[in-house]
């Protein structure tokens, strides 16, 4: 079971040495088995959490790696690491037999694929190394700015971006075109540095990849003198966003390849493009539906009318029945947006507002009280 040592001290994780020894001597005293009203068991648990906080190295590991620590391997709580009931003693004694008998013997069957210690373990007892990894050049986000008219249609544009891209005069190789490769000096062209590293285990070495050769175990035997050996250059590039018909505020289009150029022939990031709607001066778009407000006369409402509504196609005449009341909407069917990534369109809603006047003229007010008279 793992423990948590600041908890039995009583301690914060940021206490000095001084106050876990004050508080280590406290519960010592209180709780020593020779004592009246002493507990064995919680003074042996006192002891094993100021044997670790006291020793800094100790303390570090035990930081490190959580509340799993319990002060050594014999101690360690695997459970957090997906090795729950695992029989170590067996573990070990399968491992120092692995030669005989043809064992295939892999630690990610134990621990799984992504576990840090399918890692470590790997590692340390296989002498077994990630494969080199080309390295990926730096994703980029644009922010754009589009009307409803060009989300409505769909658009091209071309936008200028300063960033990393391939070195033209090596194409990316970071040498000189026609100079040759040589073994690199960092790793005696073994794709590996070999490192000591000490652990809750003990002192292990750990082998990874080569940085200055990527793992390949060679290097230019001249560097490109443009790029100085890194196989890109800073410089601005002109790209064609194609921004499809439907595009809505707050989506985001990818464009593969074209974020900054990798170190020696990696691979290329990617663009993505974030797309913001601009307002628009009549229009309101909620998803692939659009609304618009139209005003029409008292009398219009009354007795109705047929009347002129804007769309994106152009105007269109929208018939109003009598007694149409404010507020009321009406649906223009496919008239919206189209939809992104499918068939069709939304719909377009059109919401009366009825006009009243505020300053009637004398032949209008007249009208008006005649209305009133007739109980209208």
């Amino acid at each position: 079971m793992a423990k948590d040592y600041y908890k039995i001290l009583g301690v914060n994780r940021n206490a000095s040495k001084d106050e876990i020894k004050q508080a280590y001597r406290r519960l010592a005293h209180q709780y020593h088995p020779d004592k009246t009203g002493g507990d064995d068991k919680k003074f042996k648990e006192i002891n094993e959490a100021y044997s670790v906080l006291s020793d800094d190295e100790k303390r570090r590991q035990y930081d490190q790696f959580g509340t799993t620590f319990e002060g050594g391997a014999s101690g360690f709580d695997f459970s957090g690491f997906g090795a729950q009931g695992i029989n170590w003693e067996d573990l070990f004694k399968t491992y120092a037999n692995r030669d005989q008998g043809g064992i295939n013997f892999d630690f990610e069957d134990i621990f799984g694929r992504s576990g840090e210690f399918a890692d470590i373990f790997g590692e340390f007892f296989t002498n077994k190394t990630r494969r080199p990894r080309k390295e990926k050049g730096k994703d980029i986000v644009v922010d754009m700015e589009v009307d409803l008219e060009e989300a409505f249609r769909g658009t091209a544009r071309e936008i200028s971006l300063k960033k990393m891209v391939v070195c033209p005069h090596c194409n990316g190789r970071g040498g000189e075109p026609g100079s040759g490769k040589k073994k690199c000096p960092d790793c005696n062209g073994t794709g590996q540095i070999q490192q000591t590293r000490r652990t809750v285990f003990g002192t292990f070495s750990q082998i990874f990849t080569c940085q200055k050769c990527d793992g390949t175990g060679e290097i230019n035997e001249k560097e490109c003198k443009v790029c100085r050996g890194s196989g890109r250059i800073s410089d601005i590039e002109k790209i064609k966003v194609d921004l499809p018909a439907g595009v809505d505020d707050g989506q985001t289009i990818k464009i593969s390849g074209k974020g900054e150029a990798a170190r020696r022939g990696g691979i290329n990031g990617d663009l993505y493009i974030r797309v913001h709607l601009k307002p628009h001066k009549i229009f309101k778009r909620k998803r692939d539906d659009i609304y618009i407000d139209k005003e029409i006369k008292f009398t219009q409402a009354v007795l109705g009318d047929k009347i002129d509504v804007p769309t994106l196609d152009g105007e269109l005449k929208l018939k109003i029945p009598a007694g149409t009341e404010s507020e009321q909407l009406f649906r223009l069917k496919g008239r919206g947006m189209p939809k992104l990534n499918g068939y069709g369109r939304g719909d377009e809603y059109v919401r009366i507002k009825i006009k009243v006047p505020k300053k009637p003229s004398k032949q209008e007010e007249d009208l008006l009280k005649k209305l009133k008279e007739a109980g209208f």
